[in-house]
């Protein structure tokens, strides 16, 4: 029998269906690994099969083999286990910054690395459609550009735009481009949004990656975080209440002990705890300024009082009254 021109790649296609069709529950014997191979157009013998396992496993195959009646083989561990691949597919597909499109694109990759058996369960335990999702399609080569202008210490441009009540984009800054110098990429209620520093707005902001268009890395080089001011992203995220930025003060907390595990949830556990009674603990924080932050305090009602600046308090009393008037 003439050999295939496929032949000289039986090893290779011997190692992807070994990967594709095996895990612990599914094995295969030497004869279904002939015939698996005769569907490629390969031809092959018992004796040249248990070489090529012998050859796989040198190569670092993690492969196992149950004797039965039968000697039943299998890959035991792979680059990923199934829990692991379910746990990436999930994430990708509750992820509101990608898009229902490429959410089902990269979950069929994901599902690749697994055996075809187990991908089946991948299959059913995720959904995507019908989520909440982005509409920019554009949103990964965003990200790719910026991480490309963080590498090369380079300032970006884009667009900037928000949605209008007919769904329609309304840019900012009058349509003129941004040009801000790009620091980190963070992920938050489950958006992504870029760190950057505007000379414009002398001080660090965030934007949208989804919301950007045209983002072109620039020749002109990052503005420099003088030394004593360096970039720590887990501050700036633990300041900034749902992305929105404000004006920075040092804000007074006391709330009921029941909220203990609201406030290391949201602040970690380094935060500074102080006693102020049987009942009630104080936090002093830095945070912005925002109807987030506001809006954030109004969820735990009498449990929380701001102590101070006072210009929160008048601002919270204020809001307080307008909300009630609502009502009236």
């Amino acid at each position: 029998m003439p050999k295939s021109e496929n032949q000289k790649l039986k090893l290779l296609y011997l190692h992807k269906i070994l990967l594709e069709r095996t895990d612990e529950k599914h094995t295969m014997t030497v004869p279904n690994m002939i015939a698996a191979l005769a569907q490629y157009g390969i031809s092959a013998e018992r004796k040249s099969i248990y070489a090529d396992l012998d050859a796989l496993e040198y190569f670092g195959l993690d492969l196992v083999c149950r004797k039965t009646k039968t000697h039943d083989y299998y890959v035991a561990s792979k680059c990923f286990e199934l829990p692991e691949l379910k746990l990436l597919a999930d994430a990708v597909a509750s992820s509101k910054f990608i898009t229902e499109k490429k959410s089902t694109e990269l979950i069929k990759k994901i599902e690749s690395l697994a055996s075809v058996n187990e991908a089946r369960q991948l299959q059913r335990q995720v959904f995507v459609a019908g989520r909440v999702k982005t509409m920019n399609e554009k949103i990964y080569y965003n990200v790719d550009a910026i991480h490309q202008a963080i590498a090369q210490n380079r300032q970006i441009s884009f667009r900037y735009f928000d949605y209008a009540i007919n769904k329609e984009k309304l840019f900012h800054n009058d349509g003129e481009c941004y040009f801000v110098s790009p620091y980190a990429l963070a992920w938050s209620d489950d958006n992504y949004y870029v760190i950057t520093h505007s000379a414009k707005r002398a001080g660090l902001t965030h934007f949208r990656v989804d919301k950007m268009e045209n983002v072109e890395i620039t020749d002109k080089k990052r503005f420099e975080i003088p030394s004593e001011k360096v970039f720590d992203l887990a501050a700036y995220m633990k300041k900034t209440f749902s992305m929105f930025s404000g004006k920075e003060e040092t804000v007074r907390l006391q709330f009921d002990k029941s909220l203990i595990g609201v406030v290391i949830d949201r602040f970690g556990q380094e935060i500074s705890i102080a006693l102020a009674d049987d009942r009630h603990f104080i936090i002093s924080i830095n945070a912005f300024i925002s109807p987030t932050l506001l809006g954030w305090l109004f969820n735990f009602g009498n449990k929380v009082k701001i102590l101070s600046p006072q210009s929160l308090v008048e601002k919270f009393r204020q809001q307080s009254e307008e909300s009630l008037e609502q009502y009236k």
